[in-house]
């Protein structure tokens, strides 16, 4: 029985980077999510590595095991602090935010 990743695309507040996210599992582009919008597909039980891209921009990459008929959802954002979000500029993996909800 496959498991699902859901990645939901959440604005906090304001939030400069509003594009679309391409949603980047085990090194292939697999789909994109919106903002405010949720990217779901099935996939394999095991292990994983997970990361959203626009553009330039990318996220840290995230490891994370998924068992049979487990859902894992991932919150992504573009919205970080000043100094975070003015460094990422020079370092864009710094850009984007992934995390585990």
């Amino acid at each position: 029985m496959p498991a699902t990743l859901k990645v939901t695309h959440k604005a906090i507040g304001a939030e400069v980077r509003r594009g679309t996210y391409d949603v980047v599992l085990d090194g292939e582009r697999v789909g994109s999510v919106e903002m405010n919008g949720t990217f779901a597909a099935p996939i394999e039980p095991g292990g994983h590595t997970l990361q959203v891209r626009s553009g330039r921009s990318s996220s840290r990459t995230k490891t994370f095991d998924a068992t049979d008929g487990e859902t894992v959802t991932f919150r992504c954002t573009g919205k970080s602090i000043l100094p975070i979000f003015l460094l990422s500029f020079a370092v864009p993996s710094l850009a984007l935010s992934l995390s585990r909800e």
